[in-house]
């Protein structure tokens, strides 16, 4: 067995060695010669597994160490008997953190409660799930748009997205990328949705870049359609568009999923895959990651509960940072992502909290943190 990976896939390597061949390469240098003999290949989103990439190889298998598969040619892998697989759902712990995050950095920023305003989420899987018990613990009042959840559970609880138009305060989307039938989402807000809006939104978007049309969004926000931008994922990446990013409070390199626990979430899942697809006897390894969480010791004394969590997540994970490292150096947004030091998310922190209630404790132990006494 011969397996080409993606040498940014972490914790993969002495895994599959016992059982063949293994060849690690950077994401854009996996090549149509290198798979020519090729049984499995295991890729990220930056690697475009098309015609053009698998003609004429031997692959059979490809899984990819992400939720996305808008890289996947599915249409010509069934075609051509290559089996393919994702992992779904591997890093909804790290965008959770992410869009709270920048939900809690911009209501301190502008001395706002979040209490009663209302979040609009597009796209209602399992990320969007996790989105929608965070804006609840943070007492917002949320708006759930999943047409094929709709259609297959039914409409109750679900709007459509006239009424997140008419009631968001914010709007966070959390869809795949899809480019044909009922529920297409490349560029799925256009300039009437943006002109629609019954007040100024902050838009938050992890999802894929393609999602939203860029000269859209900067039509939007000169307009003043949308007050605050935060964006991680960009149409044309690496090649993104710095006005835009420059009108984003937040810019970050497509990092939202970066978290230790998510990357091995996702490497475990792959080698799940392939274990199940060959035998091999390896569906129950998972990365050997520290199990003890970090600890912070923190006083609280006098601050609202917005405080505390703004001080809690900025330790966890100061977002600022992301953002002004991408705003300071564009061009090496490849070289950004490729080199990011995985944060831990906020199940690997165990907090010390002095002078707190005990509901923003709850609240932080709703929020996966473990709470120390």
């Amino acid at each position: 067995m011969k397996i080409v990976a993606d040498d940014k896939i972490p914790f993969l390597k002495g895994v599959f060695e016992p059982y063949g061949e293994i060849v690690y390469l950077p994401g854009d240098e996996i090549n149509t010669d290198l798979l020519k003999d090729a049984d499995v290949l295991l890729t990220r989103s930056i690697t475009q597994c098309n015609a053009d990439l698998l003609k004429k190889t031997a692959v059979k298998f490809i899984v990819t160490a992400t939720i996305g598969d808008d890289h996947i040619d599915k249409l010509y892998c069934m075609d051509h008997n290559i089996e393919w697989a994702t992992a779904k759902g591997s890093n909804a712990g790290a965008v959770e953190q992410y869009v709270t995050s920048a939900l809690i950095e911009k209501a301190a920023n502008e001395k706002l409660d979040l209490v009663g305003k209302t979040i609009g989420i597009i796209g209602v899987g399992e990320i969007g799930s996790r989105i929608k018990r965070v804006a609840e613990l943070l007492g917002m009042n949320v708006l759930l748009n999943d047409p094929p959840r709709a259609r297959a559970e039914g409409q109750e609880g679900f709007v459509n997205l006239e009424e997140i138009q008419q009631k968001a305060d914010y709007i966070t989307i959390h869809v795949p990328l899809t480019f044909g039938g009922a529920d297409k989402t490349f560029h799925l807000l256009n300039e009437s949705f943006f002109e629609g809006l019954n007040r100024p939104v902050v838009l938050i978007n992890t999802s894929r870049g393609a999602v939203l049309d860029t000269e859209v969004l900067k039509y939007a926000y000169r307009e003043g359609f949308i007050k605050k931008l935060v964006i991680d994922v960009w149409e044309n990446e690496p090649e993104i568009d710095e006005e835009l990013m420059n009108m984003a409070g937040i810019s970050t390199p497509h990092i939202a999923g970066y978290s230790v626990e998510g990357k091995a979430n996702a490497t475990a899942m792959v080698v799940h895959a392939v274990s199940d697809f060959y035998g091999l006897g390896k569906d129950d390894w998972f990365p050997n990651i520290p199990a003890d969480p970090r600890q912070m010791e923190l006083n609280c004394q006098g601050l609202s509960n917005l405080e505390i969590f703004r001080m809690v997540f900025n330790a966890v994970y100061p977002i600022h940072a992301d953002s002004v490292t991408l705003k300071t150096a564009p061009d090496h947004f490849k070289d950004l992502r490729r080199n990011y030091v995985y944060r831990h998310e906020n199940s690997g922190w165990e907090l010390i909290l002095h002078n707190a209630g005990e509901e923003v404790k709850l609240k932080l132990k709703s929020f996966g943190f473990h709470i120390g006494v």
